[in-house]
C-alpha cells in the first residue's frame, strides 16, 4: 500500500470514511486470497489440424485435433463463430434468441483442407489450422482471425503430459499462427503459476489475434476518451471509475465493450467478442508497402482471463452494420420527447429553494429548460430511495410545481445500499436474499457515500424484480427520469481495484459464477432492473433512464453520459470522442457533463462546451459539489447571449432530434456520426475526429481549441452550405470557416429537408437548395407523445425545376404537396 494513497483517501472521504475504505481494501484482498484459486501450472493449447466437419443450417461444426469450431451465417449476413462448443447463448448482450441461420448458406470443402461458407452478403473461409477469414462476396478479405491459443489449468500430472500439451512450436499457417505465449514465456512452453491450492478447471485464459487490411482504422471498444479513432496501444476491458475525473489519457473508463468497429477500403465490419471477463485489446494499425513492398496488415489481439471464445461479425456499409448490430443486441430505447431538450444538474443543489432559484434563473434569462437532475445530496444520509426532509420538505410538491413550468425532475440512483438494520431498503433486500455474497456465504461489503454498503446482485432475476419495484418510491416523489451512477460497481479504496472482490458470488441468471464474469455486466443488469421496473410501474410512459456503466446491449434500456470528465480543453475534446465512439457501439443517446465535472471553466471554455453540447443527444450541464457554477448567466452577459442562441437553435431543431431518435430506434443509426459515415472509403475523413455529422443533413464543427476564431473543416463529397452565411462549398475537400465566439461552424447538405419548429411553434420544413442536376430529401417522424404510440416515417424530396426548388412528400401513391410550411435556403 502507498502511504500517499492512504492520506489521499482520508482527505477525500474524511477520517472515519477514509479508514473505512482502507479496511474495505484489505478485506477485499483477504477475500480474494482465500476465495479465488491460485494460478497453478497451465498447459498451452492451439486447435491443431482439421479432422472432420458436420454441416448444419447456415454453417456447421469443424472438428480439429484439439478443439472444435462452431460457425453459422444468419439470414441477414451476420456471422457467428465459437470455439470449444461455445454457442450464442446464454448472452447478456443479445436481445433474445440468436438470429435464424441462412438456409442457403452451407458448409463445403475449400482448398488446402479447409472449409468455407458462401452466402449472399459474406463468405467465410476456415483454414485447416483454424484461421477464420471473413470476405466480401467478391472475395476481398475484411478480417482474418488467426488460430487462438488457450492456457488451461493442469489439475494433476506433470505439466506437458497428455495430448492437450502438444508442441505448440509447430509451424501453423506458415509461421503466422496468431498465437503468443504468456508474458515472459517462450512459444511452446508450459506456463506455471503459483504452486499450491486446488486448481480451478474450465477457466482457461485465451488470446485471439486478428488481421485487417493495412489501411483499416479501428473504432469502438465502448467509451474511450482518446478516440474515436483508436490508435496503436492496449485497451483494457474492465469497467472502471477513474477516481474522480479523467482526460484523454485515462483508460479504462466506466463503460467498456469488446466491440470493434473497423473501416477500410475493402468495407466496414463490426466484431464483437461476446465475453464479459476482464481482458485487454491491443491494436496496431497496418502499413501499406511496408518492408519489401508488401502491406503490413493491421492487427487486433484480444486477451481474456477466462470465459468463452466466441465472436459475432457484422459486415456492410456503416448504416447496415449498425442496423445488424441493433437487430442482434436490441433496438435503442426511445427517450421521451422532453429528454431531447436542455437539462441541468449539479451535485450540491442542497435544497428545494436552490432548485427553484436555478429554474427561475433559466426562465428570467429566456433560456429553455427541460429537466433538473438531483444528485446524492438530496438523499437522507446519501441512502438510496430516501429524501432529506429538512432540505426537501415537499419533493412531490416541488416536482408538480416544476412540471407546470415544463421542467421535469430526474433522480440519481446508486446501487450500493447502506448496510444498516432499520434501513428499509437494506432490510427488504436481506429478506429476499438480494445482496452479493462471498464464497463462504457472507454479505460482501464495500464503502460508498452512505458508508458501509451491500450490493444487489442484478444478475439474479428475482433481485431485478425486487429492485425495479423500489422505483415506485421515486415516482411517488415526482421524478420523471432516473440516472444510474457508481454502478461499475464502485467500492472506495485507497489502493487496489475500486470494486467488489473478484471472488464475490453472482447468480448469473441461474448459471452461477463470480465477479470476474459479472463485473462488466453489473451496470447493464442494473439498467435492465430499473427499466423493466419503470415499465411495470408506469406502462403507458416510456422510461427515461441513463447509466454511467454498462456493456454491449445497454441501449435496450437507455443511454449513458461521459461520467466525470475533467474540466479543461482536453476534456472538451474527450467529450466528443466518447459520444462518437459509443454511437458506433450501438449506444446512440449520450452526452458529456457540459463544462466539465470539476473545477471552474473559463467563460470561453464553458461557452465552447455549451455550443458542442447543444448539438449532442443528451444536452446536460453538471458539476461536482466543490466546482464552479455551470449556469450560463454566471459567465457574464456575452456568454449568456451566445449560450441563449445555442439553446434556441437546439429548440428550433427539436423536431429534427425527435426524428433522429426515432430513426435510431428503427435502424440503430446514431444521431451523431463520424464524417466518414456515408463515404467510408474516404481515407482522409477516417482520420477526422474534430467534427461530426448530425444525422444525414448537418455537419457540426465544434471549436475545441482555446482562442480559435476560425477553423478548418473537412467536407465529405457534395455541396455544403454554411448555415450562418448561406455560402456554398464543394466537397470533398477542406475549407477554412469563421468560428466567432458567438457560434460554431454548422453546414447543411445541399438538398437536405429538415423538420424544424416554425413560427408559432408548429412543425415546418427547412430545405437547402439541391445542386443543379441533383435531388435531395429527408425523413420526418412526428412527435407522438411520451407513450408507445407508433410513429410514421414521412419522406420528402427536393429538386430544382427551372431554377426553382420544389419540395414534395413521397408516398406509396406517388408525390404530393408537403402539407407543411416550407422555407428554402441556399438560393
Amino acid at each position: 500500500m502507498d502511504g500517499r494513497e492512504l492520506v489521499r483517501s482520508i482527505k477525500v472521504f474524511g477520517s472515519v470514511q477514509g479508514w473505512r475504505t482502507v479496511r474495505a481494501a484489505w478485506r477485499q484482498r483477504r477475500t480474494d486470497a482465500w476465495g479465488l484459486p491460485p494460478r497453478g501450472p497451465e498447459r498451452a493449447r492451439v486447435p491443431g489440424l482439421a479432422t472432420a466437419a458436420e454441416a448444419a443450417p447456415g454453417g456447421g461444426t469443424i472438428r480439429f485435433a484439439r478443439s472444435s469450431l462452431r460457425i453459422c451465417v444468419s439470414s441477414g449476413g451476420t456471422v457467428f463463430w465459437g470455439w470449444d462448443e461455445a454457442g450464442p447463448l446464454p448472452s447478456y448482450a443479445l436481445a433474445g434468441e440468436a438470429p435464424d441461420p441462412d438456409p442457403r448458406a452451407s458448409l463445403e470443402p475449400d482448398t488446402d483442407g479447409g472449409w468455407r461458407i458462401v452466402s449472399e452478403r459474406v463468405t467465410v473461409a476456415v483454414s485447416r489450422h483454424g484461421a477464420v477469414e471473413i470476405r466480401t462476396p467478391g472475395g476481398v478479405m475484411l478480417r482474418r482471425d488467426l488460430p487462438p491459443r488457450w492456457w488451461e489449468p493442469v489439475a494433476s500430472g506433470a505439466p506437458g503430459e497428455g495430448p492437450g500439451a502438444m508442441a505448440v512450436t509447430e509451424a501453423v499457417e506458415g509461421g503466422r499462427d496468431g498465437t503468443v505465449p504468456a508474458a515472459g514465456a517462450p512459444a511452446g512452453s508450459v506456463v506455471a503459476g503459483a504452486p499450491g491450492g486446488t486448481v480451478e478447471t474450465g477457466r482457461a485464459r485465451w488470446v485471439q489475434r486478428s488481421e485487417v487490411p493495412a489501411d483499416a482504422r479501428f473504432f469502438g471498444l465502448g467509451g474511450r476518451s482518446a478516440g474515436p479513432r483508436l490508435r496503436d496501444g492496449s485497451y483494457r476491458l474492465w469497467n472502471t471509475d477513474p477516481k474522480g475525473r479523467f482526460g484523454p489519457g485515462d483508460d479504462p473508463l466506466y463503460l467498456t465493450m469488446p466491440v470493434q468497429f473497423v473501416v477500410s477500403d475493402a468495407g466496414t465490419h463490426l466484431a464483437f467478442h461476446d465475453n464479459s471477463w476482464d481482458g485487454r485489446v491491443t491494436l496496431a494499425e497496418g502499413e501499406e508497402g511496408a518492408g519489401s513492398g508488401h502491406d503490413r496488415p493491421g492487427t487486433s489481439e484480444v486477451r481474456m482471463d477466462g470465459g468463452p471464445l466466441r465472436c459475432w461479425v457484422v459486415v456492410g456499409t456503416p448504416a447496415r452494420v449498425l442496423h445488424g448490430w441493433s437487430a442482434l443486441t436490441g433496438a435503442p430505447a426511445l427517450p421521451p420527447a422532453w429528454a431531447l431538450g436542455p437539462q441541468h444538474a449539479r451535485w450540491g443543489f442542497g435544497s428545494a429553494r436552490e432548485v427553484r432559484r436555478i429554474v427561475a434563473g433559466y426562465r428570467e434569462h429566456g433560456l429553455p429548460l427541460s429537466a433538473v437532475h438531483l444528485d446524492i445530496d438530496h438523499y437522507d444520509g446519501h441512502r438510496v430511495f430516501t429524501v432529506d426532509r429538512e432540505r426537501f420538505p415537499d419533493l412531490p410538491g416541488l416536482a408538480a410545481e416544476l412540471r407546470e413550468q415544463g421542467v421535469r425532475l430526474v433522480s440519481i440512483v446508486d446501487p450500493a445500499v447502506k448496510a444498516e438494520p432499520g434501513n428499509e431498503v437494506y432490510d427488504s433486500g436481506r429478506a429476499v436474499g438480494a445482496f452479493v455474497r462471498d464464497p463462504r456465504g457472507a454479505e460482501v461489503r464495500g464503502v460508498v457515500w452512505p458508508g458501509e454498503c451491500a450490493y444487489p446482485d442484478f444478475t439474479d432475476p428475482a433481485v431485478r424484480e425486487w429492485w425495479g419495484g423500489l422505483y415506485e418510491e421515486r415516482l411517488r416523489q415526482g421524478f420523471a427520469g432516473i440516472w444510474h451512477d457508481m454502478n461499475e460497481p464502485v467500492s472506495f479504496t485507497p489502493f487496489g481495484d475500486m470494486t467488489l472482490p473478484r471472488s464475490a458470488r453472482h447468480a448469473l441468471d441461474g448459471r452461477g459464477g463470480d465477479h470476474r464474469e459479472a463485473h462488466n455486466v453489473y451496470g447493464l443488469t442494473m439498467a435492465r432492473a430499473g427499466y423493466e421496473g419503470l415499465r411495470r410501474l408506469r406502462p403507458d410512459e416510456r422510461p427515461f433512464l441513463f447509466s454511467r456503466s454498462g456493456w454491449a446491449g445497454m441501449q435496450r434500456y437507455g443511454g449513458t453520459w461521459s461520467g466525470d470528465v475533467s474540466t479543461g480543453w482536453p476534456g472538451l475534446r474527450a467529450s466528443l470522442a466518447l459520444v462518437l465512439g459509443l454511437g458506433l457501439c450501438g449506444v446512440p443517446y449520450s452526452g458529456p457533463d457540459v463544462g466539465g465535472f470539476d473545477g471552474s471553466p473559463s467563460p470561453e471554455l464553458f461557452l465552447r462546451w455549451y455550443q458542442l453540447g447543444a448539438w449532442l443527444p443528451l444536452f446536460r450541464t453538471h458539476a461536482a459539489i466543490g466546482a464552479g457554477r455551470r449556469e450560463p448567466w454566471e459567465f457574464g452577459p456575452e456568454v449568456l447571449e451566445h449560450a441563449r442562441e445555442a439553446l434556441l437553435e437546439r429548440e428550433r431543431l427539436r423536431p429534427y432530434f425527435t426524428t433522429l431518435a426515432r430513426l435510431a430506434r428503427m435502424t440503430g443509426a446514431p444521431y451523431v456520426r463520424p464524417l466518414w459515415w456515408g463515404t467510408p472509403e474516404d481515407r482522409v475523413l477516417r482520420d477526422c475526429e474534430d467534427a461530426f455529422l448530425l444525422g444525414d443533413a448537418l455537419l457540426v464543427a465544434p471549436v475545441l481549441t482555446r482562442g480559435a476564431d476560425r477553423r478548418a473543416v473537412r467536407l465529405p463529397r457534395g455541396r455544403w452550405y454554411d448555415t450562418a452565411t448561406g455560402r456554398a462549398y464543394e466537397g470533398p475537400g477542406q475549407v477554412l470557416l469563421d468560428a466567432p465566439l458567438s457560434r460554431v461552424p454548422v453546414l447543411a447538405r445541399a438538398g437536405a429537408v429538415l423538420p424544424v419548429r416554425g413560427e408559432g411553434g408548429g412543425l415546418a420544413l427547412e430545405v437547402w437548395a439541391p445542386a443543379a442536376g441533383r435531388t435531395g430529401g429527408g425523413l420526418v417522424v412526428r412527435d407522438t407523445g411520451d407513450g408507445w404510440e407508433p410513429a410514421e416515417i414521412e419522406r420528402y424530396q427536393s429538386r430544382l425545376v427551372d431554377g426553382r426548388v420544389v419540395v414534395e412528400r413521397v408516398t406509396d401513391d406517388g408525390a404530393e404537396a408537403p402539407g407543411l410550411p416550407v422555407r428554402v435556403r441556399g438560393v
